[in-house]
């Protein structure tokens, strides 16, 4: 079971980052796009209260967050993010960036024709998981509980399409 919190059609999205756009009902994507994927629903209602916040706010901007199942092993999963697209997962061991430093990643992908997927593990992490830690992400050296780190990572990714357009979100 795949939920999608999203608001708006798929198919008639203007990117207010590059002012491209894919078009109506048919085609491929001019521009890669960048969905963020969580193990499981986000139990607690602030979490998930912010989930949805953040979800709207990066849907115009042709952002997803979708929950998986938790029902999911964790192979099956991965496996299930892993196609057609690049995938970074974040993981305590990867690599870590400041807010302006990520922003640059992210403008990297939206101009790309790559989708780029985002993922949290589940809760007992990416275990046995064989995957480049190139492709690894760090929010912070610290643990934190999986739901945290969706709202961390949709904040942040958030955060990096404000810096791109420069607006006053963001404060050096």
């Amino acid at each position: 079971m795949v939920v999608v919190i999203e608001y708006g059609s798929n198919y008639e999205i203007t990117s207010l980052l590059t002012n491209t756009f894919q078009v109506t009902g048919e085609g491929e994507p001019i521009m890669g796009r960048i969905t963020l994927h969580l193990h499981g629903q986000a139990r607690e209602r602030s979490y998930r209260e912010m989930l949805e916040t953040y979800s709207h706010r990066l849907s115009v901007k042709n952002i997803k967050i979708i929950s998986h199942s938790s029902k999911k092993s964790v192979q099956q999963y991965y496996d299930e993010i892993n196609n057609n697209a690049t995938l970074f997962i974040l993981d305590e061991a990867g690599k870590q960036y400041t807010s302006r430093q990520f922003a640059e990643l992210v403008k990297t992908w939206t101009i790309a024709t790559e989708d780029i997927n985002l993922a949290i593990g589940p809760v007992d992490g990416w275990q046995k998981i064989n995957h480049s830690i190139k492709r690894t992400i760090s929010l912070s050296n610290m643990t934190l509980p999986h739901e945290l780190a969706g709202v961390i990572l949709a904040e942040q990714v958030y955060r990096a399409t404000e810096i791109i357009k420069g607006t006053k979100y963001h404060r050096d």
